[in-house]
């Protein structure tokens, strides 16, 4: 493999493996909010034990997340020398934002959080828990803003020629704002908020089938349920309003994702299926001309196909983007049946009666992961062979002395680096979860007063 592929390559895989962590973050920490709202509103307890259990599991998390991300900082210099050269005006600003704005507001009141306990006041450490929250989802504005520029870019113009060529800023609220950047805003700060409370819902579905801490798990499973099904549902809005700026300011993306060649017939919609992009054929159940009326209200409306594009201007890896895309709307649609069931069970009193129900809960932790990871896959590779989008090239966009033996050498140790990494943050999760709440002060029992003024407690369904 050239250089080219294995830089891709590295910086699919570090910031795929640092991207397992932030959405939890965001998402565990809007949860911690409700939590310590909730006991601050209240005096029951059982909410401040809870609050404290999960604060210590959110700190782990931010520090395995800042470990594993600062490396790709340095492969935009190693790496991709000309893209940060032609970008940095813009994703340099971006990030500098990022820093100042979100990661010092999370990092300066997550010390509060985490030893405030008994030395702040109980509102100033809400405020605090409020705080760390807000910081990482300031944090995920400019992520998104750096990224979406280079898919829609806005607010700037090109300075110089060649290989001197970059884009400089001429209105930063139009690049802050550039045609895609809200829109998928949204879509990933959904997606982290899934990402959060289906692991508050796995660990609690395991303390309920173990029978261990009720009186911990049983209110935290029901809070996180409600955000959870709230979420599933507005994820299938966020989703379609993304599809449509796709549509409008990529086409050759969505018809990528949709395996559509023929700008002169009508586009379908496919459930499933597979992509032969050599045939420029797509084979799966479909719903005839589907497509077409999402986007034009009329079934038989033509849609833009990748043939309305030059070949070296298209993505290559047609099915597996199609693929991904598929995925992802597969376990969104999982989601929302999985936590409208449980909703339903709970209605019925029977959501804590069904073990397997429970048992598909622990494991559901993985759903919106694997859908957050598609999703971005859909997104990056759709893109190609852009990096920013009509603008640069991919191929363009290299260092030019970085030879393929040396991105395959840092490639591997990055592999075994991170995987020391994982495996350290499974060990301690684990320990974590499985001493559970106990270690923060938690009585396994509640006394018979709290229990009789919690009526959360009172019946586990």
């Amino acid at each position: 493999m050239d250089a080219e592929i294995l830089s891709r390559i590295q910086f699919a895989f570090t910031i795929s493996f640092h991207y397992i962590y932030p959405p939890l973050s965001i998402g565990l920490g809007l949860l911690l909010v409700v939590f310590e709202g909730m006991y601050l509103k209240t005096g029951n307890k059982v909410y401040e034990q809870i609050t404290r259990f999960w604060i210590k599991i959110f700190s782990l998390i931010f520090g395995i997340g800042v470990a594993t991300g600062i490396i790709m900082e340095f492969e935009f210099g190693t790496n991709w020398a000309t893209y940060s050269k032609y970008v940095g005006d813009i994703f340099g600003s971006a990030l500098a934002a990022e820093g100042i704005f979100a990661f010092a507001l999370e990092a300066g009141f997550l010390g509060i959080l985490i030893f405030g306990w008994n030395r702040v006041s109980p509102k100033v450490h809400f405020f605090s828990a409020l705080m760390v929250f807000l910081g990482a989802m300031f944090s995920a504005i400019w992520i998104v803003v750096a990224n979406s520029w280079q898919q829609t870019p806005a607010g700037y113009h090109i300075v110089g020629e060649g290989m001197n060529a970059r884009a400089e800023i001429t209105d930063f609220w139009a690049m802050v704002f550039n045609p895609s950047s809200v829109d998928r805003l949204i879509h990933v700060w959904i997606g982290a908020f899934l990402a959060g409370t289906f692991l508050v819902l796995s660990v609690n579905a395991f303390y309920i089938l173990k029978k261990r801490h009720l009186e911990i798990a049983i209110p935290s499973f029901k809070i996180a349920l409600v955000t959870a099904t709230l979420f599933s549902l507005l994820q299938l809005l966020a989703g379609s309003r993304s599809a449509e700026g796709v549509a409008k300011n990529q086409p050759a993306k969505l018809a990528t994702m949709e395996g559509h060649y023929d700008s002169s017939s009508k586009a379908d919609m496919y459930l499933f299926g597979f992509v032969n992009n050599k045939e420029q054929k797509t084979t799966g159940i479909k719903i005839p001309g589907g497509l077409s009326f999402l986007l034009h209200g009329n079934f038989n409306e033509p849609v833009k196909g990748l043939n309305a594009f030059r070949e070296d201007e298209r993505p290559k890896q047609v099915n597996a983007v199609f693929q991904l895309y598929h995925l992802m709307i597969a376990i969104g649609m999982a989601l929302i049946a999985l936590t409208l069931y449980a909703c339903i069970q709970w209605k019925r009193k029977k959501l804590f009666d069904q073990r397997w129900l429970m048992i598909v809960f622990v494991w559901s932790v993985l759903l919106p992961q694997v859908a957050n990871q598609a999703g971005w896959f859909t997104a990056e590779m759709g893109r190609q062979p852009w990096v920013v989008y009509g603008l640069l090239k991919t191929s363009d966009a290299l260092s030019k002395t970085v030879s393929a033996n040396q991105v395959l050498f840092s490639l591997i140790l990055f592999m075994l680096v991170y995987a020391l990494l994982f495996v350290l943050f499974l060990y301690l999760l684990n320990k974590k979860i499985k001493h559970g709440p106990a270690e923060y002060g938690a009585k396994e029992n509640i006394d018979e007063g709290t229990r009789r003024n919690n009526p959360v407690i009172q019946q586990k369904n």
